[in-house]
């Protein structure tokens, strides 16, 4: 008989020449589990994803009572469908009173593609600025707003009109004008390797916009929902952008993301032409109740409150010499090595011991560390033993 792995690599379009081929049967809390009983402690969180753990149960009721109603019906946009109106409402009741309007899609690079549009629309303006080394997905539209030649070239060309600024560069800032419809920016910028911006620096860009005209957009794609320690990143900095893009963890494990700006700036696709931006499955009912039910988990189980403490933790049990830097905010960090070699080896080591950790797109020379906000002291402990193991070994 043919196993899975040899399907997977046979049958599956595979996005790199050296897969983990870990094999998943089932996932609970912070752990993956394998067909022969192996477990592994998921400190990625499915890449920003599994905020609240793997299958929370409150997520599981939440689906299982949508699946006895309705799955899809129809185009978002046209019919009153009660999770997405809930979940919508329930989202704005944790945002500024700015944020009026939440148009659901089925991913973060929507988001961003729907982003883009209306910044152009609303402002009657064409260029985008983002920042070197950012990501924001890899449709033709988000990819040209990623800041790294090597993984735009291959597809030129793309987008006309995109501009780049050095991310936390004051004297950058000077390039936004009056011929800017928007600033596109990560919270954090999470593929660059956990880089955090001085708040100075958010405010006096935010200051920029306001000056020129141009709306400021925040990706929180990866810091939405208490991955920093705030509910959302952009509190940190004391400002509110015009737009925020979410997804990953916005939808409890199930595939949701969302832009949200005011009612003026979302309204402009509803004419001229009428349907500016449709999808089919974006805001789908099943996601849009787990959405709700993942919110509701994590401001009743107060995970954003206990953030600081378990972060603080990991940079205790962490503090040794050939950790170079420890960057981040909140379960959002980084851990720098010297080289990838180092960083590939420590990544398979801690596979090996049942420990999932990664790298990042733009710096593969620091781990990736954000595990589900849901992690316990006594699992931190045990995680921290088995990278200094594996950097012990390799480094």
């Amino acid at each position: 008989m043919i196993s899975n792995r040899e399907l997977f690599l046979k049958n599956t379009a595979q996005t790199s020449e050296s897969p983990r081929l870990i094999e998943v049967e089932r996932a609970e809390g912070i752990y993956l589990y394998g067909p022969d009983g192996q477990s592994y402690m998921d400190l990625v969180s499915g890449f920003n994803v599994s905020n609240i753990g793997h299958r929370h149960p409150k997520v599981l009721n939440a689906i299982q009572n949508q699946l006895d109603k309705f799955m899809h019906v129809t185009v978002y946009g046209e019919f009153v469908q009660a999770p997405q109106v809930q979940f919508a409402t329930s989202l704005l009741a944790v945002l500024p009173s700015s944020y009026e309007s939440v148009y659901l899609t089925n991913s973060g690079t929507e988001a961003v593609e729907g982003s883009m549009k209306i910044a152009k629309k609303f402002t009657g303006r064409r260029e985008i600025i983002a920042a070197k080394e950012a990501y924001h997905g890899s449709t033709q539209g988000a990819l040209s707003l990623i800041g790294n030649e090597e993984y735009r070239q291959a597809y030129a060309p793309l987008l006309p009109g995109i501009s780049f600024i050095n991310y936390n560069s004051l004297p950058d800032l000077e390039k936004i004008s009056q011929e800017t419809a928007a600033v596109i920016v990560e919270a954090i910028q999470g593929e660059a390797g956990v880089r955090v911006p001085d708040k100075t620096y958010m405010q006096a860009l935010r200051k920029k916009c306001d000056e020129t005209g141009a709306l400021l957009i925040f990706d929180e794609i990866q810091t939405g929902f208490g991955r920093t320690g705030k509910l959302f990143a952009f509190e940190h900095f004391d400002i509110i952008p015009d737009v925020l893009m979410l997804a990953k963890g916005i939808g409890g494990g199930m595939p949701l993301g969302a832009f949200v700006a005011r009612k003026e700036i979302m309204d402009v696709i509803k004419s001229n032409p009428m349907l500016g931006h449709i999808t089919t499955f974006g805001g789908h009912p099943v996601s849009c109740a787990a959405a709700k039910a993942s919110l509701e988990v994590i401001i009743e189980e107060q995970l954003v409150e206990k953030v600081a403490s378990k972060a603080a933790l990991f940079r205790e049990e962490l503090a040794i010499p050939q950790i170079k830097e420890i960057r981040g905010l909140g379960l959002m960090m980084c851990l720098q090595l010297e080289n990838f070699d180092q960083v590939y080896a420590v990544s398979n080591y801690c596979a090996e011991q049942g420990l999932i950790i990664d790298w990042y797109l733009h710096c593969e020379t620091a781990l990736r560390v954000a595990p589900p906000l849901t992690i316990t002291e006594e699992e931190i402990k045990q995680a921290c033993k088995i990278i200094r193991a594996g950097i012990a070994k390799y480094c």
